[in-house]
């Protein structure tokens, strides 16, 4: 390969290592960190490829000078595992979504707008109720919230409250997942997705208030909500992330655009992935139980609270990197 080549190939990865060091240099946080120490090894090889070829003098000083600024970070011990993942946690994938925060807004109004629509027109429409849900939707919101739904018999229908649990959780997964590969679409089976269950759960939420009890509905997903719905949200995003590696590659090529995308949308794909588990373990063994209603929404907001200042203001001030 000819240097303009190696060049063009490159040249924006050593761009965005460069902005990286900057943040890490101030020893603010960088949201992707891990894959920051990533693009460091990948730099070092390119250094390596640039004097094994006889490069241009410019070419490898710039890369050394890189290289140089990057062993100050990378170089030292690394953490073990159980402390990357506590790094990952408490700094690493809130800053990640900080970090996102246009696909979040993005990803957010993409859902809420069509939900707000539908939750409306259903409750002025009952039309617009079986157009969306179908007979088997409305019969399934009256059957678990009508107003003479008994809570015992919803939760009889699993067995246990560890049937309710894995029935959660594979549900739960499967939306996350289509919002992710959605994205191998160029990000229009992520909007989709999105879109689609902004309307659905809308309409779920709509018919609830015009044929159930709205007490019943509220008691049961508030507990849950906060960790299901961002997730979903956040897999929306790595989604997003990498549909926009494949629409703007930039100077990369489209598969590498692709992998670098990939690589940015990991940790928003582990966290959404941990959300749901959450979720839906709050969901199988708090949510459908025989709790006070006040115990239930005072837990539902406490768990908003936490979430909202979780994503403000984990990891703020730490050192980007694990060490």
């Amino acid at each position: 390969m000819k240097e303009p080549e190696f060049i063009d190939e490159h040249s924006a990865m050593w761009e965005r290592f460069e902005e990286d060091l900057k943040v890490l240099e101030k020893r603010s946080v960088v949201g992707d960190a891990v894959m920051t120490s990533r693009t460091f090894s990948q730099v070092c090889h390119h250094l390596a490829l640039a004097r094994h070829r006889m490069y241009g003098a410019e070419l490898c000083e710039r890369l050394n000078a890189l290289v140089s600024r990057g062993s100050r970070f990378f170089s030292k011990p690394r953490r073990s595992s159980a402390a990357e993942v506590w790094y990952f946690l408490t700094a690493g994938f809130p800053a990640t979504v900080r970090k996102e925060w246009r696909l979040f807004w993005i990803s957010t109004l993409v859902f809420l707008i069509p939900f707000v629509w539908a939750a409306l027109a259903v409750g002025n429409d009952s039309e617009w109720a079986h157009a969306i849900l179908g007979a088997d939707g409305m019969e399934s919101v009256e059957k678990m919230y009508g107003k003479g739904a008994d809570l015992e018999t919803f939760r009889g229908e699993f067995d246990s409250n560890f049937m309710m649990w894995a029935f959660y959780v594979w549900n739960n997964v499967r939306i996350d997942f289509q919002m992710v590969a959605g994205g191998l679409l160029a990000g229009v089976g992520t909007l989709f997705f999105l879109l689609f269950n902004g309307v659905f759960l809308g309409a779920f939420t709509g018919w609830v208030h015009q044929s159930g009890d709205p007490q019943k509905f509220y008691s049961f997903v508030v507990g849950h909500s906060s960790l299901e719905m961002v997730g979903m949200l956040i897999a929306g995003m790595a989604g997003l992330r990498i549909g926009c590696g494949i629409l703007f590659p930039g100077r990369l090529r489209r598969g590498v655009a692709l992998a670098d995308a990939a690589k940015r949308a990991l940790p928003m794909i582990y966290g959404s992935g941990l959300m749901t588990f959450f979720a839906a373990f709050i969901e199988g063994f708090w949510s459908a139980q025989d709790v006070p209603v006040s115990a239930k929404y005072w837990a539902g907001g406490a768990g908003w609270l936490l979430l909202v200042a979780y994503f403000l203001l984990a990891g703020r001030g730490k050192e980007a990197l694990p060490r």
